[in-house]
């Protein structure tokens, strides 16, 4: 049976995200968000349950009510793809989710755990970034720990990033708070993605989880709603000193062959605020061969 560590640190209050079946969690979750009358059921006075009952599902899915609670529990043999699907239909989620599930089952399975390659990444995209004067860019693991990052995105985000960052970590931090105009959908986006790309058994996921469970209240809301989407296409409003409202459109995208990377690239719309922004750092960089004078003119909130 699938297990994670619980830092010493963390109370069991505070340890209630970490349980024995990931898959099992998010399906709990999921039928707990939705009501008998959402998928077509009567909803009987007197009801104990919060959102719909196990054999409930398990009827929708057309599955018997003893295999879906083994599937709850993380016991027996792993479900297949049509069980997924007709899990994903009976409780109304989409093909984000049905890849999800495939992912936390080959995770209790012990057989997706690919190997690290981030040697491999700095190789062959590191030289590549350094060279893009006009495109802020950097490269994450599936924790969202920067491996990559080019000079303009280091004075681009807000409180300035490096190698080593962890990206959840600095959204929740005062700075990008502050810089950013639309934090929670921000905040809800990474989660999300994080939920869905990262490994729950891995030791520095499990560290970034019970640290920001223990301090952030606002985590502890988002991370319950239990959300899991792939990081791909998204947006960033900044509040940006002598800038004013700078918006980047963000693009992440999967290096060839690599599961355990993205790289994300930050376009400014031409002539726009944002574009200001990179073409006043790209000069400033240019105007001197050291990181302290381009750093001097990182934005600030």
């Amino acid at each position: 049976m699938f297990r994670t560590r619980t830092p010493a640190s963390i109370g069991k209050k505070n340890a209630r995200w970490m349980v024995d079946s990931p898959l099992g969690e998010y399906l709990r979750v999921r039928r707990a968000s939705l009501r008998p009358e959402d998928v077509g059921l009567r909803s009987m006075s007197g009801r104990r349950v919060e959102g719909l009952r196990r054999d409930e599902v398990a009827q929708l899915a057309g599955i018997s009510p003893e295999y879906y609670l083994r599937i709850e529990q993380g016991r027996g043999h792993q479900p297949s793809d049509q069980v997924l699907r007709s899990l994903a239909r009976a409780l109304k989620l989409d093909a984000n989710a049905i890849q999800y599930m495939t992912r936390l089952i080959g995770i209790q399975s012990g057989v997706q755990r690919a190997a690290e390659s981030q040697h491999l990444i700095q190789a062959s995209l590191g030289p590549m970034i350094d060279q893009w004067s006009t495109m802020p860019a950097f490269v994450t693991d599936k924790n969202q720990t920067v491996v990559l990052v080019n000079e303009l995105a280091k004075a681009i985000l807000p409180g300035g990033i490096d190698l080593g960052t962890s990206l959840v970590l600095k959204i929740f931090s005062r700075d990008w708070r502050a810089s950013d105009v639309d934090w929670e959908t921000t905040a809800h986006r990474a989660l999300a993605a994080l939920r869905f790309h990262a490994d729950p058994s891995d030791l520095h996921f499990q560290d970034i989880i019970g640290l920001l469970s223990m301090r952030d209240e606002d985590f502890r809301r988002i991370w319950a709603a239990h959300a899991a989407t792939p990081m791909d296409t998204s947006e960033l409003h900044l509040d940006v000193a002598g800038f004013g409202r700078v918006e980047f459109s963000l693009q992440s995208l999967r290096p060839a062959g690599d599961e355990n990377h993205l790289l994300t690239v930050l376009h400014a719309e031409a002539e726009s605020a944002a574009a200001d922004m990179v073409k006043s750092l790209r000069v400033a960089h240019a105007s001197t061969n050291t990181h302290a004078g381009f750093g001097n003119h990182q934005a600030t909130a």
